[in-house]
């Protein structure tokens, strides 16, 4: 769509440079949902040939996380959309925040109130039992310059609220969403300045987005009855606002609400530690809530860059897909280079305990193609490091089971023992020429000697992973299992 408010706004502008931000707080580590915003707007930026910042809105001393700042810079780089500038501090532009709300002040649109916290609890208690809209009674408003000096002089705790009109209405526009009206009486005077000397959110949002030159703010829906506010004080600053650009919801995987830590990994950091790769996980980010316009799933950053566009973004909730997800890590797996996989895939095995890197080396290119996480290596191969503590129950009734299977994988041990070279084409023609010899089909030694090789039933083809199991190791899993099946079967009575 085009949106009037975008239009009005490139009026005059034509030399400007695009300028977008990812603002999160560090009250946690990155979730997917701040992810995706960071994703639209670095994807918007590299479109445009603009600009992306990260600011990091740290005023809120109490909830702190200590190592959030670092996931997130970290998240973003290894997402691989790491910021052009930043990050910024809030926290840094404290003095900024406190003249520009004094300046609101003499431009008689803000005021300092020097209500307690006791009167305010007092105040929202009487309104709550006469059953009116809880908030301010704006009892600071009205005072006279006279009692607002007095007030200062005895150095009295203050704050510093917005003086939203008491009539009429506040409007603007939301690329997404169109003209979006707020009655003004429905407003209340919103703390700018706290009694700390620390700003609220409102007032640092509105200072930092004009003075580091914002152009467009694309950021969650949950933010939108912010607006208003900040565009009475846009106006009273005589500030020409942004774009806005309200994204979609992500919803819960049962579509039933917005999605939240009780749906599963919601952190960058947890789908990292899962076995995601970077590439998948931005990939499936970016298509929940935009489309490319025709019927790519799979794209590179590069590819997205070129295809995103405003217009293109839905307005509706996106429902998450572990999933799609899954499916879409599987396929870039399966894209990636067994040196990549390798590379990525060592501090999982590391986790089991296994460093013997030729043996990772050797695991990759056979179950690259099996698994949807790099986690799930150290578990599909794990017979590699260790012999099978048991048997798939149900092969051992399939395969197991013959008198003759004994024999059958010794015979196998022993032809296999002579062969010069251990090649996946050598051992297969040694197992093809014994069944020949022995008069069964080559099956009846390919499903016993996987399932005494590797306790399991599948995997990758047997003659590779015997090859990359290696000699002697094959040979004692299947004297080992013989033994084992023999045993079995004399105490079965048969």
């Amino acid at each position: 769509m085009n949106s009037p408010g975008l239009k009005a706004h490139n009026i005059g502008m034509k030399e400007k440079v695009t300028r977008v931000r990812f603002a999160p707080s560090p009250t946690g580590y990155l979730h997917l949902g701040g992810a995706r915003t960071a994703l639209y707007n670095w994807l918007f930026a590299r479109k445009t040939g603009g600009i992306f910042i990260l600011r990091i809105e740290d005023t809120d001393r109490a909830r702190l996380v200590p190592d959030s700042v670092e996931d997130i810079t970290e998240s973003l780089a290894w997402l691989g959309i790491p910021p052009d500038e930043g990050p910024y501090y809030q926290s840094e532009r404290r003095e900024i925040y406190i003249q520009r709300a004094w300046e609101l002040v003499e431009r008689g649109a803000a005021y300092p109130c020097f209500c307690s916290p006791e009167r305010l609890e007092r105040v929202r208690e009487e309104r709550r039992r006469a059953g009116l809209k809880v908030g301010y009674d704006r009892a600071c408003r009205n005072l006279s310059p006279e009692e607002v000096s007095e007030r200062m002089s005895e150095r009295l705790p203050h704050v510093i609220r917005l003086k939203v009109p008491l009539s009429g209405q506040t409007s603007f526009n939301d690329f997404l969403r169109g003209r979006i009206t707020y009655a003004n009486q429905e407003l209340e005077d919103i703390v700018l300045l706290k009694s700390d000397g620390w700003p609220t959110y409102h007032l640092a949002n509105v200072v930092d987005d004009h003075d580091m030159g914002i152009t467009h703010i694309m950021r969650a829906d949950e933010w939108l009855p912010s607006v208003p506010y900040h565009i009475i004080m846009y106006e009273a600053f005589g500030w020409e606002p942004p774009v806005f650009v309200h994204l979609p919801v992500i919803l819960s995987p049962d579509g039933k609400g917005k999605m939240s830590k009780r749906a599963g990994a919601f952190a960058v950091r947890d789908v990292r530690a899962e076995g995601y790769l970077p590439e998948a996980v931005v990939n499936y980010l970016a298509l929940l809530g935009w489309s490319p316009g025709d019927d790519r799933e799979i794209m590179s950053l590069e590819e997205m860059a070129e295809a995103f566009s405003l217009e293109r973004l839905s307005v509706r909730g996106a429902v998450f897909s572990y999933d799609k997800l899954l499916w879409m890590n599987g396929e870039y797996i399966r894209a990636a280079s067994d040196e990549r996989i390798f590379q990525l895939s060592l501090p999982f095995f590391a986790e089991r305990g296994h460093t013997d890197t030729q043996t990772i080396r050797r695991i990759i290119p056979l179950f690259k193609d099996r698994v949807r996480t790099l986690r799930e290596l150290p578990e599909i191969s794990r017979y590699f490091f260790a012999e099978p503590e048991s048997y798939d129950e149900a092969g051992v009734k399939k395969h197991f089971s013959g008198p003759d299977t004994p024999e059958s994988l010794r015979r196998l041990a022993e032809r296999l023992a002579s062969l010069r070279a251990w090649e996946p084409t050598d051992i297969e023609m040694a197992l093809r020429s014994l069944a020949d010899e022995m008069g069964v089909p080559a099956a009846k030694l390919i499903h016993p000697a996987r399932l005494a090789l590797s306790g399991m039933t599948f995997g990758p083809g047997l003659f590779d992973m015997m090859s990359a199991l290696g000699r002697e190791t094959c040979l004692a899993r299947l004297r080992r299992a013989a033994d084992w099946i023999e045993k079995n079967l004399k105490e079965a009575g048969k």
